[in-house]
């Protein structure tokens, strides 16, 4: 497994606090109005460029629940892991239909790594693509469950959405339902990237 292979897995199986305004999230008076910038949660000392995208605070409630996903039930979780950061925010899609799916699990990870380095790693099941322009991965592992994710370009390294059809019925998810429907949530989420 990848070095941030394990990152990707802890995300996606994460149960973590639910997301709180942290510190760094408190402006007031002139502050408000001459930043929109956060100051990262987590830094690392690797040299890298912060991670400056922060998916529980960065992508309006408004958007995922227009996706599907309860956004007052999303959980924070970070991973610095000292060479590289990650940033995660995990949310779910109960959309139940007896005998297909119970559901969806997406994870939505920021992180100080590379989109080439991110292609090192998984070159065997990513296909290059752009969503909105950006440059992007789309990776669909024949040997996984059910997962299909969709990893963006950014200003300080990429951001991974990672979504997990959680099945209702024996057998494996077909590799064409796996991403179905996705590409609509990754282009609403693309353009909050530069903000």
């Amino acid at each position: 497994m990848g070095r941030w292979g394990i990152v990707t897995l802890a995300a996606v199986a994460a149960v973590a606090t639910a997301c709180s305004p942290s510190a760094a999230d408190d402006a007031t008076g002139d502050e408000t109005t001459t930043s929109t910038t956060r100051t990262p949660r987590i830094t690392d000392d690797s040299g890298r460029p912060p991670v400056t995208f922060d998916p529980c605070y960065d992508i309006p409630d408004d958007v995922m629940n227009a996706a599907g996903y309860d956004a007052a039930k999303k959980e924070v979780a970070d991973y610095p892991m000292g060479t590289y950061t990650f940033l995660g925010c995990t949310y779910r899609k109960d959309d139940h239909v007896p005998g297909v799916r119970r559901g969806y699990n997406l994870s939505i990870l920021s992180g100080n790594v590379t989109l080439d380095e991110e292609l090192a790693k998984k070159g065997a099941t990513a296909t290059e693509t752009t969503i909105n322009g950006r440059g992007a991965l789309l990776e669909v592992d024949p040997d996984s469950d059910g997962t299909c994710t969709f990893v963006l370009q950014a200003n300080f390294g990429i951001v991974s959405l990672i979504r997990t059809y959680n099945k209702d019925h024996p057998g494996p998810v077909p590799e064409t339902e796996r991403c179905f429907d996705m590409e609509g949530l990754v282009s609403s989420i693309e353009p909050l990237l530069d903000t």
